[in-house]
């Protein structure tokens, strides 16, 4: 065998390219169609840490890192209870299942305004990310608000399948949050935790 065999490079596989919800991230991070969004966006995200008080509350200062990962178990967990009822148990569930997704509406507003707090921070590639996570959880939120519509009018049948509608649109948007918090390292934190990671 030539020397020239040895050293050629292996044959590129499938299994080499990257999953299909990466590829989908990067195409989001250079979606440049976004940027008018967030520059649209981005100056009232601002607007809303502007003052020390604010910043303290919305980034989470008390607890050392970003308050938003903590509050999405809040909605996400209220609303999976809620269709975890309507799936499993019968109609005496049904005003249980009703005021789980009315508690996940209530508790996705103080989740959006730390979370708009936390992407008002960012750029570029982020700040595309970040606005698409934003949609998406305005349209999750809107299904889980026509969720609880429905079944304050009796439609239990309809408000059951919005809701499994908007746990897909919001595990999507998850995704994506989870995407700029573990990939992009993007949050806020405490300085002290930045000094102990460079004298470790």
């Amino acid at each position: 065998m030539s020397t020239s065999e040895t050293t050629r490079p292996a044959p590129a596989h499938a299994a080499d390219a990257p999953p299909l919800l990466v590829r989908a991230s990067l195409a989001v991070e250079r979606a440049q169609a976004l940027d008018p969004l967030v520059e649209t966006a981005q100056p009232w995200a601002r607007a809303l840490v502007d003052g020390p008080v604010r910043q303290w509350l919305l980034l989470g200062r008390p607890l050392g890192h970003a308050l938003h990962p903590v509050l999405t178990d809040a909605p996400l967990g209220l609303w999976m209870s809620a269709s975890a009822l309507d799936l499993l148990a019968g109609p005496d569930a049904r005003p249980a299942a009703r005021r789980l997704v009315g508690l996940g509406v209530l508790s996705a507003v103080p989740t959006a305004l730390t979370g708009a707090a936390e992407w008002s921070r960012t750029r570029d590639r982020d700040a595309r990310v970040g606005v698409a996570h934003a949609v998406g959880n305005s349209v999750g939120l809107a299904l889980y608000g026509a969720s609880w519509l429905a079944r304050r009018r009796g439609r239990h049948v309809l408000g059951a399948t919005l809701a499994l509608a908007g746990a897909g649109v919001a595990g999507a948007s998850g995704y994506l949050g989870a995407h700029l918090a573990v990939a992009r390292d993007v949050g806020s934190r405490d300085p002290a935790f930045a000094e102990d990671a460079a004298t470790a």
